[in-house]
């Protein structure tokens, strides 16, 4: 049933033009309270036919964020692999197959500097929780530290074998976490810039990760031992999130599909299919949206109560890489194949 209802809303909202972005404000706005009591309608009619009896809680539950377009960023001579904000969400970070680290300012849309010093092609970059650092990955199998102030170059880290496709600060901004192709999440000090310690478990390419050998490993950083291993994708395993909400793990794939997992059981509670394979997602702090992007060149929005897409944001021309969510949950960002980085506001 969950099936027909997703069906009948995807054509409500391609006839009501929500998914396409083009309407003008006004329509969202109307479109966006109609799909509310369309679902709501299909639901009850559901919830009476059926043999059992289900008692929904939708009057509590608004379904469904709106974004529009806004800003279109244009800088770098390469595909732009990730685009993220800043803590204060007044500057954006990107990094790109040119090479380049750019740093933009969100409001004009303008770079504020351009960071070169990676010798290939730059896979990640992330400001640190204060924003007074940067650190990028390459494929030059290095992850850099950069000053924002100084705009120089602070740590080199070096260790992995082979190219390194993302890095995060923890939440307290001490330690980098770097994963790569030659299968091992490493940790690293940010002041020393010294490995910590080394995570090897993925048997094909590489706490939460996620590797190409279709699985999802969950370690506890503290022993550096793999504590579980979810299988269940049946392709490369693109990203993974957690939900502190509901305790869940979010993953996403080239199988084309978005999973929800159970942390405590490990099991596979939900699969959300897509139209072509998977390459980011984020979580609102509501907990209850997903934001993802794809290779169909569309970005999505997910109720993760109802399992329905509730908007699609088109205007990449080319698959979008990445995606990510503004502090105070009113913006989107996205990077794309296509050399541009996009800039969405909520309605």
């Amino acid at each position: 049933r969950q099936r027909e209802i997703q069906k009948i809303i995807d054509h409500w909202q391609r006839s009501l033009c929500i998914n396409t972005g083009w309407i003008d404000d006004f329509a969202i706005i109307i479109s966006r309270y109609l799909l509310v009591y369309i679902f709501f309608a299909i639901v009850v009619v559901v919830v009476v036919t059926s043999t059992r009896l289900n008692i929904y809680s939708i009057a509590k539950h608004e379904i469904g964020k709106f974004f529009k377009s806004v800003a279109t960023f244009q800088g770098h001579s390469g595909r732009v692999n990730s685009a993220k904000f800043s803590p204060d969400g007044c500057k954006l970070i990107s990094s790109s197959d040119d090479k380049t680290v750019c740093v933009w300012d969100t409001s004009r849309g303008k770079t504020i500097h351009v960071f070169d010093g990676h010798s290939d092609k730059v896979n990640d970059a992330q400001f640190s929780p204060e924003g007074n650092l940067i650190v990028s990955c390459s494929n030059d199998k290095t992850i850099r530290l950069w000053d924002i102030q100084s705009n120089f170059e602070i740590q080199k880290l070096e260790g992995h074998s082979s190219c390194v496709t993302s890095n995060q600060f923890s939440p307290d901004g001490k330690m980098i976490a770097s994963s790569s192709f030659d299968k091992t999440i490493r940790l690293w000090d940010v002041e020393s810039g010294e490995e910590i310690r080394r995570l090897e478990g993925h048997s094909d390419g590489i706490i939460i990760s996620s590797s190409d050998d279709k699985t999802i490993i969950v370690w506890n950083v503290m022993s550096g031992k793999m504590m579980t291993e979810l299988k269940g994708h049946s392709g490369f395993v693109t990203r993974v999130r957690f939900s502190p909400a509901n305790l869940s793990i979010i993953s996403c794939s080239d199988d084309n599909t978005i999973r929800i997992w159970n942390v405590a059981s490990g099991k596979e509670m939900t699969t959300i299919k897509e139209f072509k394979g998977v390459n980011d997602l984020q979580l609102f702090a509501d907990g209850q949206t997903i934001l993802s992007c794809s290779n169909h060149f569309t970005i999505r929005l997910w109720d993760l109560q109802f399992e329905i897409g509730t908007q699609q944001l088109e205007g990449h021309c080319g698959p979008v890489t990445g995606v990510d969510i503004s502090p105070d949950n009113s913006m989107i960002v996205s990077s794309s194949d296509d050399g541009t980085i996009r800039l969405w506001r909520q309605l």
